[in-house]
């Protein structure tokens, strides 16, 4: 594999030689390695193999982007002793000038500026970590305002929206190709008990309530990279960022912060919402982007970590109705697991739903 990552490296504009390339993170799309250059004064980088069988538009993925890192870094350029290097990513030409680079197999690849001394953490263990991933969310969601929404190619239609996630459940559930649906017929309630409440940030957005913004849309706190001290640095894994509404982003960093276990915790009685942590992210979003919200906004963000959770849920019930196509799995049933930790963690933010929602009174 080492060949194949260093002749693949070699096609892209980047300073220093190839010395190795290992498997990096613990992301469920595409193929990411870590390649080492040679000489100790060079950069390092970040190689992924894009999944094209979900990002089917490579060229305006990659131009989505592009635009979005060099709005981010024309506005960092202007704040006294920010570091655009390490505070937003960096995409890489290939040598003839694209954004990417195929091979002969058919395969695409692309180059970022490896970001040195950085922590991630797929499970938040302090308050302070949620509180410093906060900030990192509000700060891009400040950094991103202003960039055109119309500019911004949707890569992947309808993939926040409640309405098309529900039907397209719907289709899978009457073909139930994979003769699941009796296994699993309490899970399948709870998506229908739900399904009108969920629908209500997209009424609110069609009703001109909350305005359409750039957003991220894939706001887990993996996707928060800090510093080697634990504070906030940059948010990373763009390809989601499509037009939204605010309540993508909070919601879906809500979903991961504060859940006391993992994404795949096969014991739900640990699956439960961490209240500590809720609100210490709450508040560093807040102090970052509070005053780019109106009220209606700021009011539904306590609703929008049940929804984000819920539709998550959804997606994975979804796909393990379909026979697992999407989510790449470790054993089968895992999309299940996966969805009943979503659920659970939905019924744990419906107990606390006061207690929610009072936090993010008092941070308005």
């Amino acid at each position: 594999m080492e060949k194949k990552l260093s002749e693949v490296f070699g096609h892209f504009s980047c300073e220093g030689n190839f010395k190795s390339g290992v498997p990096f993170g613990s992301g469920h799309i595409h193929d990411t390695y870590k390649i080492t250059t040679a000489e100790p004064d060079q950069p390092n980088y970040i190689l992924q193999r894009i999944n094209t069988g979900i990002f089917r538009e490579v060229e305006e993925l990659q131009n989505n982007i592009y635009q979005v890192t060099t709005h981010i870094r024309k506005k960092l350029s202007a704040i006294p002793g920010s570091d655009p290097d390490r505070e937003t990513l960096t995409i890489l030409p290939a040598r003839d000038g694209k954004l990417y680079y195929r091979d002969k197999e058919g395969d695409y690849w692309r180059v970022y500026l490896f970001i040195e001394k950085h922590k991630s953490y797929d499970r938040v263990e302090t308050p302070e970590q949620a509180y410093q991933g906060g900030r990192a969310i509000g700060r891009f969601e400040t950094l991103i305002a202003g960039l055109d929404p119309s500019g911004i190619h949707e890569v992947l239609p309808g993939f926040h929206d409640m309405e098309d996630r529900l039907n397209n459940f719907q289709k899978v559930l009457e073909k139930d190709p994979e003769n699941r649906a009796s296994l699993i017929r309490d899970d399948i309630q709870f998506v229908l008990d739900h399904a009108e409440e969920m629908m209500t940030i997209k009424k609110l957005g069609k009703a001109g309530k909350i305005p359409l913004r750039i957003t991220h849309n894939d706001t887990k706190f993996n996707n928060v990279l800090l510093d080697e001290n634990d504070k906030s640095l940059c948010v990373i894994d763009l390809d989601t960022v499509m037009p939204g509404y605010i309540h993508y982003d909070f919601g879906d960093a809500i979903r991961t912060t504060a859940n006391a276990s993992f994404e795949d915790e096969t014991d739900l009685s640990k699956v439960f919402v961490r209240l500590d942590l809720y609100e210490a992210f709450a508040r560093g979003f807040m102090e970052e982007v509070r005053d780019e919200l109106n009220d209606t906004e700021i009011e539904y963000l306590p609703f929008s970590a049940r929804m984000l959770t819920f539709i998550i849920g959804l997606r994975f019930i979804t796909d393990y109705l379909d026979g697992d196509h999407y989510f790449k799995i470790h054993h089968p049933g895992h999309n299940l697991e996966r969805a009943r930790v979503q659920f659970k963690l939905v019924k744990s933010m419906e107990d606390q739903r006061q207690e929610m929602e009072k936090t993010i009174e008092k941070l308005r």
